[in-house]
């Protein structure tokens, strides 16, 4: 598949110069309603519920974000269709993040979705200790989304506006999370493409490889709460085939299956799997702040951070990997929507799963990619 990456940048970057009169992309503004238990609208200074179900995440600031975990103590992996949110600040009716939870938060803020990782004891809320995490999206298994009903909003958008986010991807274990919100798509970069591991086999493992693959950036920041813009990183799975010009062509890697459907074998995908992402995106104008708090007493209140007394976490968080080099916004096909099954896979990656990848990246084309889909879809 050829893509203009001039002509996409160009595009790109030209949001940002448009008025508050600002048409966004179809496939960017979730066109569904709010979950049931959330509600209508993100609202600030709402009451402190820590036995909550709401389910409306916000990325607004350093300081003002939100994401899923648990009810109560139980693994992501099995608890994913019906998480709830977590929230720096009393919003949205949300369960509130304890102060002290949160050791180190980057936010990034590029032309075409806004990212935050961060690193912390989250066993506070409600993840047991040494949980390696889990996926979450608008999607799921069932379509419906995990957790079921969860809505994204941002106000860090092409024009400030609050938005409804359509694609969104989060990655949360004990002690780190990712967490992707799409803001702006063409007909280049589809929003589907930018946070999800789209044209992918469901029984591929590329998000037990992590945050760092799946949403690349520099994860050495732990003890840092930091605010920076960024390049736009290639849309996760994608990989540079070539460059003629000033068009560049991309293939993906879909995870090698085989065996039999409706009385029919079929094989495809590749059996290699890829040791590390196209590139690392660049930051800059990095701006940072002490810390992160809300100033909520909640033991004064007679609550705690978590519903159940979740222990403590167990070992230091990883930081992996130093900023790498730098990485142009870069394409996939601007109109896939394909859902992504929410998995066990990790945040950090899962003991053993590293040592086991190949050296090598063995690309897989588009159009067994595609085929890979009709087999499951």
């Amino acid at each position: 598949m050829l893509n203009s990456i001039t002509t996409s940048l160009l595009l790109a970057s030209a949001v940002f110069a448009q008025s508050s009169t600002v048409s966004y992309p179809e496939d960017v503004i979730a066109t569904g309603t709010m979950g049931t238990t959330n509600p209508p609208e993100p609202t600030t200074g709402t009451a402190i519920n820590q036995t909550s179900d709401a389910r409306l995440l916000s990325i607004n600031a350093i300081d003002d974000w939100c994401i899923f975990a648990p009810p109560e103590l139980q693994d992501i992996a099995d608890s994913e269709t019906y998480e709830v949110a977590w929230c720096t600040q009393s919003r949205n009716d949300a369960r509130v993040i304890p102060d002290g939870t949160i050791t180190g938060v980057s936010l990034l803020k590029t032309d075409m979705y806004v990212q935050i990782m961060g690193y912390g004891n989250l066993t506070q809320l409600n993840i047991p200790a040494g949980d390696w995490g889990g996926e979450l999206d608008p999607h799921g298994a069932y379509g419906s989304g995990n957790p079921i009903g969860g809505n994204v909003t941002t106000n860090i958008t092409a024009d400030g506006q609050t938005i409804n986010v359509a694609e969104w991807m989060l990655y949360v274990s004990y002690e780190m999370f990712c967490f992707r919100a799409c803001t702006w798509s063409n007909e280049t970069y589809g929003a589907a493409a930018i946070v999800l591991l789209t044209g992918f086999s469901p029984t591929d493992e590329l998000d037990e490889m992590g945050c760092q693959f799946v949403m690349p950036g520099n994860y050495d920041f732990n003890g840092t709460f930091e605010t920076c813009e960024a390049d736009v990183a290639y849309p996760p799975g994608w990989y540079v085939e070539g460059v003629s010009g000033d068009t560049t062509s991309f293939s993906s890697f879909a995870q090698y299956w085989t065996g039999v459907v409706d009385g029919v074998t079929y094989t495809a995908g590749d059996t290699v799997t890829p040791s590390t992402v196209q590139s690392t995106p660049s930051s800059s104008n990095c701006q940072t702040v002490p810390t992160i708090s809300n100033g909520i007493a909640l033991a004064s209140l007679g609550v705690s951070g978590s519903d159940s007394g979740s222990a403590s976490a167990t070992g230091s968080a990883a930081t992996a990997g130093a900023t790498g080099s730098s990485g142009s916004s870069s394409g996939s096909s601007g109109s896939s929507s394909a859902s992504s099954g929410s998995s066990n896979g990790a945040v950090v990656a899962r003991p053993g799963i590293q040592a086991g990848l190949s050296e090598g990246i063995t690309l897989v084309s588009m159009l067994a990619a595609v085929a890979a889909i009709g087999i499951f879809h």
